[in-house]
């Protein structure tokens, strides 16, 4: 596996991380522990070392997952944790400083581990100037409890006024063929100020993965159930951004799903996906996208295919929508 450094940081991960909350959280029942355990210490002999989770992901479930599988694996891995929800349940926000220590606090002995790598305010609280956010991570780094501080769906304004207090080392926003919306301000900023963007759902919530049409089943325990790009109207339209993956891979002998990560680490070498998965064989497709460098007339030919495909379908429902920061 290639490595990659977020931004100006120094902090070097695998190009390809592993989004870790499915396997706890939000897609329908968590996996089998054992099974858990055993995919994460399988990603880390495959070359992954950049593993993602948040105390939101259960919640707490995730995060103890994590430092059971990652215990004995701790130094050849980078653990990256976010803060910023209420008890850790979205979508009520809390970022108080007073929060922030005791939920770094718990999440250190949940992973068992002395230092969390990265750790992100999960979304921006405007209750809570961004400079006792962004002091409060930095008391955290001087005192050894953390290694980088990180941002999640924050917007240009407040990410410059965190850096201002204490470098942002990574931005993570959802990115990929069919949100294209970090393109326009986020990914300028990010180069401007040395700041590496990690794209969540780098693969669509699995709809890039070509294994979703208008017809498949979604269980109502499984979140998608009530984002609107996944009602089945939605999903026939967007089928033609599936239609034009699947083109693009049969010329490289690939999937759609590897020609979609594909493209992202092709955009800028300070970009690292982290892309989610519960199954081995997922997982070894994801991590083969690394290798795969698309020529310049191929990304030329996804981006004017993308210039007709107009994406139908909110990407979140409105009770989600207000979380995400826009300043």
């Amino acid at each position: 596996m290639q490595m990659r450094t977020l931004g100006h940081s120094g902090l070097t991960v695998s190009a390809l991380g592993l989004g870790c909350m499915g396997m706890s959280f939000a897609y329908g029942a968590p996996m089998e522990r054992a099974s858990a355990i055993r995919l994460l210490r399988y990603a880390v002999e495959a070359g992954v070392n950049f593993f993602d989770t948040a105390e939101a992901y259960g919640p707490f479930a995730n995060e103890e997952l994590l430092g059971e599988a990652l215990a004995p694996l701790r130094d050849k891995v980078v653990i990256a944790t976010k803060f910023g929800f209420r008890n850790g349940i979205a979508p009520a926000l809390d970022s108080r400083p007073e929060n922030i220590r005791a939920v770094t606090d718990a999440a250190l002995k949940r992973l068992r581990t002395e230092r969390i790598d990265l750790l992100y305010q999960h979304r921006v609280d405007p209750q809570v100037p961004m400079e006792d956010v962004a002091g409060t991570v930095k008391e955290l780094i001087a005192a050894g409890k953390v290694g980088h501080f990180g941002l999640s769906e924050a917007g240009v304004a407040s990410i410059r006024r965190a850096h201002a207090v204490q470098p942002v080392a990574a931005l993570q926003s959802e990115y990929s063929l069919w949100w294209r919306e970090p393109e326009h301000a986020l990914l300028p900023l990010c180069e401007e100020l040395g700041i590496g963007f990690v794209p969540f759902s780098p693969l669509g919530r699995g709809f890039l993965t070509g294994t979703i049409d208008a017809n498949a089943p979604i269980a109502k325990e499984d979140f998608r159930a009530g984002l609107p790009r996944f009602s089945p109207e939605a999903r026939q339209a967007n089928q033609a951004l599936v239609d034009l993956l699947g083109a693009v891979a049969a010329g490289l002998a690939a999937t759609p799903a590897q020609v979609a990560l594909a493209w992202l680490l092709a955009q800028k070498p300070w970009i690292v996906p982290i892309p989610g998965t519960t199954k081995s064989q997922r997982l070894q497709e994801n991590i083969a996208a690394a290798a795969i460098q698309l020529a310049p007339d191929a990304l030329q030919r996804i981006d004017e295919a993308l210039a007709h495909i107009k994406v139908q379908g909110d990407r979140y429902p409105p009770q989600l929508a207000a979380a995400v920061d826009g300043g």
